[in-house]
C-alpha cells in the first residue's frame, strides 16, 4: 500500500502531458552539460526514473540525453551511476547504441553498467555479442586504473552463465579456460602497490614490492591464491581471486564428461598419474613468466592437454595448495574463517573435477581423507566435513576406502553435539535431500541415527519442518516404524530435554539459575538419568518406547507452555500424516494392527498441550478409520484391544474424537461381510461393552471438571448399536427397549447428559427413525449394512446400465426447456433492417 503523498506523485507522472515532458528532457538535458551536478541534477533524476517506471508503456528518450546519462555510468559519483542506469534500463535504447556502448565502454564497466547492458540485451544473439565484447577486453593488457572494470567482467559473465549459458559459444569458451588457468595459476608472487596491507581491503601503502605472505606471516615458496596476503594486489592477483569465485558454476555447467571421452579413461588415468609424478622447475606462465616452486610444479606435458582438461588440472593444483594453506595456523580470527571457507570450496571443486574426470579420483582422495583425519576431532570444522561427505558419497565406493568413520561423524556426532547450529543444521538437512537416494543406497547409518536426526527438528521445529516433509518417509520402514512413531509423538518432549541438557551445561549445580525447576531436577536426579537418556539416544534398535513414559511426562509437565516446546508440537500432526501415508505403503497387515495399537496406547501418553492433544486425536482419529478401510480385517484382529478402549467410560469424556471413530469402527467392520472370522459371540460381547457405556453416560451426570458428552459420541453409539443389532436379531429387542427409554427420558424435559436442545432433539429423532428401522430385520439389515457396491456407487458412469442414458436424456430436456423459456420472456427488439 501506497501513502496519500506517493500515490499521489505516481498520479502526477502517469498523467503528465507529452509537451511538459518534452521540456522537462531539455532542462535536464542542460543540467547534464554542467561539470558539477548538485541537488537539483539528482532530484530530476529521480523525478525521471518515476515517470518512466510509473507508466507501462517503455519510452525512447531523446538521442542528446540518453547520451548524457551514459556519461553518467562511468560517473565517480556512485548516486549519479545508479540513477542513470536505473533510468536507462526504464528505456528502450536506441538501434544499434548498446553495441556500441559495450564497445567502447569495456574500460569504465562497473556493477551498474553491467546491469543496465544485460537488462538491454533483448535475445541471446546480443548476450552472446556481450560476452564475446567482454572476454576479448580481457586479452588485452589493460592501461592503469582499469582493475575496477576488470573486476566486474567475470560476475557479468558469471550472470550470463546463470541465466542462459547457451549464450556462450565454443569460442568464448575456449578463451575463458584459458585466461582462468592464466589467473589460478600464473598470478604474480610480488605484492602490488598501493593496496591493504594484510588484507584487500585495508592497510597503508607501500613503495616497494615484496613477495606475498602466507596467513601465518611468512614468505609464500610457491604460486599466489586467494589465502595469500600482503600490503598490495595486482591486477593478476585481484583476476585470481575472482576466478577462483567462480571456478565451480564455470565447472558445473561446461566441464560434464561427454560420452565420448568416457572411452578415453584410461589413457587420461595413466597421463593423470604421470601428471601428478612428473614435476619442471621450467613451468612458466606465458602472461607473467613467474616461476612457481618444485612442490606443485606441474610437468610441461600439461601444456598438450585441451584447454577443459588444463583447466581442471590447474584447478586441482590450486585446491590442492589451498588445502596445504589452511594447515598454517592464521594470525587472525577472520583469517581463520576464511580458510575454513576456502577448505568448503575447494573440496567441492575438487568433487566436481572428480564427476568430470573420473582419473583425477586417486590423486585426489589421499589429499581428502588425509584432511578428513585432520579435521574429525574438531566440530567446529563440521560444516567444513560436509564438503568431505559429499565427496566419499560420490567417490568412495570407486575408491573403495571404509567411509563408516565419516558417516557416524555426520550421523551420531554432529546432531547430538551441534544440534542448536542452525547452519549446519540446514546444510546437512540440504545434503540429505540433495542425496537422498544415494544416502538410502549407500548409507546404512542414516536410518538407524534417525532419532540423532530429529533433534535439529526438536530445537528449531519452523525452519527444518519443511526438510523432514521431504525425508521423514525416506526413514519409515518396516523394521522401525513403531518406534518411529513413538519419537514422533516424544519430540516435544525431546525439545524440553534438550532445553534441560543445555542449561544444565551452561548452569552448575550450585548455581542458583538452576534452582527452582523441578525438570531441571529431575533431569539431574540420577534415578531418571535413564528416561532422558531415552530420548537423547543417538540410534535406534533400543526399544520402541520406555515403560515408565507416564512419569517422563509427569516429570515434563511444566515445560509444556515454553516456546520452543510449543512450537515442536505444531509440527508433529504434520509429519503424523506423512508417516501414516508411508507407512501404508511398507507395512504388512500385522505391522499395521500393531500401529493401531500404539495409537490406543498413546492418547492417552502425551505431554499435556491442549491443542496438541486435540490435534493427534484428530489425526489418530481419521488414520484409524483409513486403516480399517483398507484392512477391515484388523477390527477383528484388534477386538479386543478396541472393545477395551471403548468401554471406558472416561475416554468419552478425555479423547471425544477418537473415541468416536474407534465406535464407528467396531459398528461398521465388525461383520461376518468382512471377515467369517466374525462371530455371534464378539458381536454380542461388543454390543454389551457399548450398551453399558451408553446406558451410563446417559443415566448420569458428567464427572466434576468434564462437560457434556458430545452429541457425536451418543450418535455413533446409538448406530453402532443399531448395526450391531441387525447382524444379530436376537439383540434387535435390547435396542429397541433402550431407544425408546431414552425417548421417554428425553420427555420429561432437559437431561443432565445434554445441555442443547437441539442436540437433544437430533439424537432423540434418530433413535426413533433406527427403532422404526429395526421392526423391520430385513431392510434394516440392507441399509445399516450395505455392500460396497451400494456405498461407493459409479452408475453414472457406468455404461451398461439404463442410468446414464436416463441422466443425459434429462439433462437436454431440462437444456431444451430452459432455453425455451428464456426465449420467451426475453424481448426482441425490432430489426434494423425494417421501416417504421
Amino acid at each position: 500500500m501506497y501513502s496519500h503523498g506517493s500515490e499521489s506523485l505516481i498520479k502526477q507522472a502517469r498523467e503528465i502531458q507529452e509537451s511538459e515532458l518534452q521540456k522537462f528532457y531539455s532542462r535536464l538535458t542542460k543540467l547534464l552539460q554542467v561539470k558539477d551536478h548538485g541537488h537539483e541534477t539528482v532530484d530530476s533524476l529521480e523525478r525521471l526514473r518515476l515517470i518512466l517506471s510509473a507508466t507501462k508503456y517503455t519510452r525512447t528518450l531523446p538521442p542528446e540525453l540518453q547520451k548524457r546519462l551514459l556519461s553518467l555510468l562511468s560517473s565517480p559519483v556512485e548516486q549519479l551511476q545508479v540513477l542513470s542506469s536505473a533510468v536507462l534500463r526504464e528505456t528502450l535504447p536506441h538501434p544499434g547504441q548498446a553495441e556500441n556502448y559495450g564497445q567502447d565502454s569495456n574500460s569504465q564497466l562497473n556493477s551498474h553498467t553491467a546491469a543496465l547492458l544485460l537488462s538491454q540485451a533483448a535475445s541471446r544473439d546480443d548476450l552472446s555479442a556481450l560476452c564475446t565484447q567482454l572476454l576479448r577486453s580481457l586479452e588485452c593488457r589493460s592501461s592503469e586504473g582499469s582493475i575496477h572494470s576488470l573486476s566486474h567482467t567475470l560476475p557479468v559473465v558469471n550472470t550470463i552463465l546463470t541465466y542462459s549459458p547457451e549464450s556462450l559459444t565454443e569460442e568464448n569458451i575456449t578463451l575463458l579456460n584459458k585466461k582462468l588457468v592464466d589467473w589460478l595459476r600464473y598470478a604474480s608472487t610480488t605484492q602490488g602497490c598501493g593496496a591493504s596491507s594484510g588484507g584487500f581491503f585495508t592497510g597503508s601503502r607501500s613503495r616497494q614490492p615484496l613477495p606475498i605472505a602466507e596467513l601465518d606471516g611468512t614468505v609464500s615458496g610457491d604460486f599466489f591464491t586467494v589465502l595469500c596476503v600482503g600490503q598490495g594486489f595486482t591486477e593478476d592477483q585481484w583476476m585470481n581471486v575472482y576466478a577462483f569465485s567462480m571456478l565451480r558454476h564455470w565447472l558445473l555447467t561446461f566441464h560434464s564428461v561427454s560420452g565420448g571421452a568416457i572411452a578415453d579413461t584410461a589413457n587420461r588415468l595413466q597421463l593423470s598419474l604421470s601428471l601428478s609424478h612428473s614435476f619442471s622447475n621450467d613451468d612458466r606462465s606465458e602472461v607473467d613468466g613467474s616461476v612457481v616452486s618444485m612442490v606443485s610444479a606441474t610437468s610441461t606435458s600439461s601444456r598438450l592437454l585441451p584447454p577443459k582438461e588444463r583447466l581442471r588440472e590447474k584447478a586441482f593444483q590450486y585446491c590442492q595448495r589451498l588445502i596445504e594453506q589452511c594447515d598454517r595456523k592464521a594470525q587472525r580470527k577472520i583469517d581463520t574463517d576464511l580458510q575454513k571457507a576456502c577448505l568448503v570450496e575447494a573440496v567441492c571443486i575438487l568433487d566436481c573435477v572428480c564427476l568430470e574426470d573420473a582419473s583425477f579420483v586417486y590423486r585426489v582422495f589421499p589429499c581428502i581423507k588425509a584432511l578428513f583425519g585432520r579435521l574429525s576431532s574438531d566440530l567446529s570444522f563440521a560444516r567444513v566435513l560436509l564438503p568431505v561427505a559429499q565427496f566419499y558419497l560420490n567417490h568412495g565406493e570407486m575408491a573403495a576406502v571404509d567411509c563408516d568413520s565419516l558417516w557416524n561423524l555426520v550421523f551420531a556426532r554432529f546432531p547430538a553435539e551441534l544440534f542448536n547450529d542452525p547452519y549446519l543444521a540446514h546444510e546437512l538437512l540440504r545434503f540429505l535431500r540433495l542425496n537422498l537416494e544415494n544416502v538410502q543406497l549407500r548409507v546404512p547409518q542414516y536410518i538407524r541415527h534417525f532419532p540423532n536426526l530429529f533433534k535439529f527438528l526438536a530445537w528449531e521445529s519452523p525452519a527444518v519442518v519443511d526438510d523432514f516433509v521431504d525425508l521423514l518417509p525416506s526413514m519409515v520402514t518396516s523394521g522401525n516404524a513403531l518406534e518411529l512413531l513413538h519419537t514422533l509423538l516424544d519430540l516435544p518432549c525431546l525439545s524440553a530435554t534438550l532445553v534441560l541438557q543445555l542449561r544444565s551445561m551452561c548452569l552448575p549445580i550450585s548455581d542458583s539459575g538452576g534452582r527452582g525447576l523441578p525438570s531441571m531436577d529431575a533431569f539431574r536426579n540420577p534415578s531418571f538419568r535413564a528416561l532422558f537418556l531415552f530420548l537423547l539416544r543417538s540410534e535406534a534398535g533400543s526399544g520402541d518406547t520406555i515403560d515408565r513414559l507416564g512419569t517422563l511426562l509427569d516429570l515434563l509437565s511444566e515445560t509444556a507452555n515454553w516456546p520452543r516446546v510449543v512450537q515442536c508440537a505444531q509440527t508433529v500432526p504434520i509429519l503424523l500424516h506423512i508417516f501414516f501415508n508411508t507407512v501404508i505403503t511398507v507395512a504388512d497387515k500385522t505391522l499395521l494392527g500393531q500401529v493401531i495399537l500404539v495409537m490406543l496406547e498413546r492418547s492417552s501418553l502425551l505431554l499435556n498441550i491442549p491443542k496438541y492433544t486435540t490435534e493427534v486425536h484428530r489425526v489418530f482419529s481419521r488414520q484409524l478409520m483409513r486403516l480399517c478401510k483398507l484392512h477391515p480385517s484388523l477390527v477383528i484382529d484388534q477386538s479386543h484391544e478396541l472393545l477395551e478402549f471403548a468401554g471406558a467410560t472416561p475416554n468419552v469424556y478425555s479423547k471425544q474424537e477418537i473415541y468416536t471413530h474407534v465406535v464407528l469402527v467396531l459398528g461398521n467392520y465388525l461383520s461376518v461381510s468382512y471377515d467369517s472370522r466374525c462371530s455371534v459371540r464378539l458381536i454380542t460381547s461388543c454390543f454389551e461393552t457399548l450398551e453399558a457405556v451408553l446406558f451410563e453416560i446417559t443415566s448420569s451426570s458428567p464427572p466434576p471438571g468434564a462437560g457434556c458428552p458430545a452429541p457425536r459420541v451418543i450418535t455413533s453409539l446409538i448406530s453402532a448399536l443399531a448395526k450391531l443389532a441387525s447382524r444379530s436379531h436376537d439383540l434387535i429387542p435390547r435396542v429397541s427397549l433402550f431407544l425408546s427409554k431414552l425417548r421417554n427420558v428425553s420427555r420429561g424435559g432437559s437431561v443432565p447428559w445434554c445441555d442443547d436442545e437441539e442436540d437433544l432433539v437430533s439424537i432423540v429423532t434418530l433413535g426413533e427413525e433406527l427403532c422404526a428401522l429395526l421392526k423391520t430385520p430385513g431392510v434394516a439389515q440392507s441399509v445399516l449394512n450395505p455392500p460396497p457396491h451400494v456405498t461407493a456407487p459409479q452408475w453414472h458412469q457406468d455404461t451398461n446400465v439404463a442410468l446414464p442414458l436416463q441422466l443425459r436424456a434429462l439433462t437436454r430436456i431440462t437444456q431444451a426447456h430452459t432455453s425455451h423459456a428464456k426465449s420467451q420472456h426475453t424481448p426482441t427488439s425490432p430489426s434494423p433492417y425494417t421501416s417504421k
